[in-house]
């Protein structure tokens, strides 16, 4: 039997504990000069120092500290794909796109935990690369940052890389705080929302990873109903600091997230990062004239000092001392490789194409531009550089050596046709790089670090028009066709799809993807991963994003939600994956008390090899008196059953995450009515069981 709660009790430096030093950290502060105080608060590089630099945060970028009383710097690291520090040392993950497609919530603490340490091996102890963005419309250039579209499982992925990063007592930052969810105009655009879509869209996944210890937030660049995320006194201090109870600092996006002295420092800004341009002298001046309350200031102060000293204490009491050789180690590429192996997802695999037998597979043609590209996401803040990454060309010399890969990049569609026809199989790798999608900067600004064009997809969803001719064209020749995705959120795929056999959603699956690719092509590897967003027949299905607008208003649906609640069938369903085995679910039951809502099944795998599932628990509202989603997800696990093995799963979600948010009352609350309850393998009907569950009186 398995059985999974929502709330974790692995955090090992919670709330509680931290707050321990609060007067050890009052003590430091008031022993500290109003200038030493706003230093804390203030970024210590220089901007021609980061143009210096081989890259973006080759080392840690520091922030205060103080020598004087013993208070070691703020030393940020940038992720979330691994620790961007260094050249050819860091281990470079699978995007969380890719991690959030294992719906796998211990293989990402195990993540979160391996990162902590490769920061420490850095000198680092801050973590800046937990994204929980939620991808509004998945042609967001950074979607691949984040975990998918559902705030649920936002939160829980984002949560687990909180736990294990800071189980290694380095501070966790989580990221863009908030509704940062547009790359192009990420700068300029103000953001709005109805009150209800803002607490329960929005923000309730940010908050699960407050919940589960966070010890940091960044503030985004985006403006929120006008007013800079940076400056918002409704965003950093009534809902985080107050409503919240947060207890960790604020630090600033870097060098444009804040853009004045007074309005930052007054409004819950506790750190400029990572250059000062508006703390520093300024704010000891706006102070010295009666603008910002020396009162504000000794707050920042104690919430940095508090929050260091609490993990500086932890990682010297612990007695662990990482040295670089525990940087891109065999420990961590194998988390890596495993990672892709759970989060590749089989889209498509009609006639049983898939698994390809090695011993009948003599001559394998490898089409695509991407089949040899060392392609492991965007190339700005989330860059990380491994020692090595293996291509798919390389993976499948490897995975089967006695295979003859013919490798061609397809710029000739007559070529092509007759490289697909002399081989036994043919496998297009396609999508996207970080020239697609990704981190945008503007020339003028940092000189795009980056080395990419970047920004978000304003041509749309599909594939490179190109692309799409290659496949049309050249899938026929062959019965034995199949497409591998590259990129990090959906592709649209309804216009080709019928022109092959089998498609793999790959994302960018990190430094060892190539293996794990080559792996599920020839069977070694069950692929198992699940789809973390909807992919409609339509793109005008999802939410409409003028993706260069000044203005941007975000509706209360998105994704699946949207498009159950007007009726429209997906293509493929949000949490959809296929097996290389069979499952089979009964027996389903459905339970509530005064604090949970539980449903089980009995799972089965019925086919004839081992693999992997994710049971997935939904909560419906047909019966509510306000316009609610038809149904949400409430809980996941990932289950590993042998050949006719069974096991009955048991999902529970607390009752704190089916309210809705009284805008009247300006609190969540719990309808008393008949819920729907659903236990099974992805959100379409036909793979759930439903049932029924009362709460309350009503």
């Amino acid at each position: 039997m398995v059985i999974i709660t929502f709330w974790s009790s692995l955090v090992k430096l919670d709330k509680q504990k931290r707050l321990s030093y609060t007067q050890q950290a009052q003590e430091m502060a008031v022993t500290l000069s109003l200038e030493e105080k706003v230093y804390l608060m203030s970024g210590s590089m220089k901007m021609e120092d980061l143009t210096r630099s081989w890259h973006y945060n080759y080392t840690p970028y520091p922030a205060g500290g103080n020598k004087r009383i013993g208070l070691a710097p703020i030393l940020f690291c940038d992720g979330p794909r691994g620790v961007v520090c260094g050249i050819g040392k860091s281990t470079c993950f699978p995007v969380p796109m890719c991690r959030g497609a294992s719906f796998d919530a211990d293989l990402e603490r195990e993540i979160g935990k391996a990162i902590g340490r490769e920061v420490r091996a850095y000198g680092g102890n801050l973590f800046a690369g937990v994204c929980v963005n939620l991808p509004y419309n998945p042609g967001w250039g950074r979607s691949q940052e984040s975990y998918g579209e559902d705030s649920f499982a936002l939160g829980r992925m984002g949560a687990a890389l909180v736990e294990g990063v800071q189980s290694e007592n380095v501070m966790a930052c989580i990221k863009h705080y908030a509704f940062n969810s547009m790359e192009i105009s990420r700068f300029k655009v103000s953001i709005d929302c109805e009150r209800r879509t803002e607490r329960e869209v929005f923000l309730p996944h940010f908050k699960d990873c407050i919940d589960a210890g966070a010890a940091c937030v960044m503030s985004a660049y985006n403006r929120y109903k006008g007013v800079a995320c940076g400056h918002s006194d409704y965003l950093l201090r009534k809902i985080l600091k107050e409503e919240w109870d947060f207890d960790g600092f604020v630090l600033s996006d870097f060098i444009w997230g804040i853009h004045d002295t007074i309005e930052a420092a007054n409004n819950g800004q506790d750190m400029e990062m990572c250059c000062t341009r508006f703390f520093g002298d300024k704010l000891v001046q706006a102070v010295k004239d009666g603008l910002v309350p020396e009162s504000r200031i000794n707050e920042s102060a104690l919430r940095i000092i508090r929050t260091i000293i609490a993990f500086e204490e932890a990682y010297r009491r612990n007695g662990r001392n990482y040295g670089k050789d525990i940087l891109g180690c065999q420990k961590h590429r194998a988390l890596s490789l495993r990672a892709a192996r759970e989060g590749v997802t089989l889209l498509q695999n009609n006639r049983k194409t898939l698994p390809l037998n090695k011993s009948r597979t003599k001559k394998l043609a490898l089409i695509g531009r991407l089949g040899g590209s060392k392609n492991t996401g965007d190339n700005g803040s989330s860059r990380v550089y491994p020692a090595h990454v293996v291509t798919p060309n390389e993976g499948l010399a490897r995975v089967s050596p006695d295979t003859e890969i013919i490798y061609y990049q397809g710029d000739n569609l007559t070529h092509a046709k007759m490289v697909a026809r002399e081989a036994d199989a043919v496998v297009f790798v396609v999508g996207y790089d970080h020239d697609d999608e990704g981190e945008y900067v503007a020339s003028d600004q940092f000189d795009n670090y980056t080395g990419s064009t970047g920004g978000d997809r304003t041509r749309g969803l599909s594939l490179h028009q190109d692309e799409v001719n290659l496949i049309k064209s050249v899938g026929p020749e062959n019965k034995k066709s199949v497409v591998v995705l590259i990129g990090g959120s959906m592709i649209m795929i309804a216009e080709w799809k019928d022109y092959v056999a089998s498609i793999l959603m790959a994302y960018y699956p990190g430094q060892e993807g190539g293996i794990a690719i080559a792996e599920i092509l020839f069977g070694d590897i069950n692929p198992s991963g699940k789809l973390p967003f909807v992919v409609p027949k339509e793109e005008n299905d999802l939410p409409p994003v003028k993706w260069s607008a000044l203005n941007e208003f975000y509706g209360y649906y998105h994704g699946y939600t949207k498009l159950e609640k007007e009726g429209i069938d997906p293509l493929l369903p949000y949490g959809f994956g296929l097996s290389y085995t069979s499952f089979k679910i009964s027996s389903a039951r459905f339970s509530a008390d005064d604090k949970t809502v539980a449903a089980s099944c009995l799972v089965w795998n019925t086919g004839c090899r081992a693999g992997d599932t994710v049971i997935q628990l939904y909560v419906g509202f047909k019966n509510s008196k306000i316009d609610r989603p038809i149904k949400l997800l409430r809980g996941f696990i990932r289950i590993s059953l042998n050949a006719r093995e069974r096991k009955r799963v048991i999902l529970s979600c607390p009752l704190e995450k089916l309210k809705y948010y009284n805008t009247t009352m300006a609190t969540f609350e719990l309808e008393s009515m008949e819920y729907e309850v659903y236990i099974g393998t992805s959100s379409a009907d036909r793979d759930l069981f439903a049932g029924t569950i009362k709460i309350g009186g009503g």
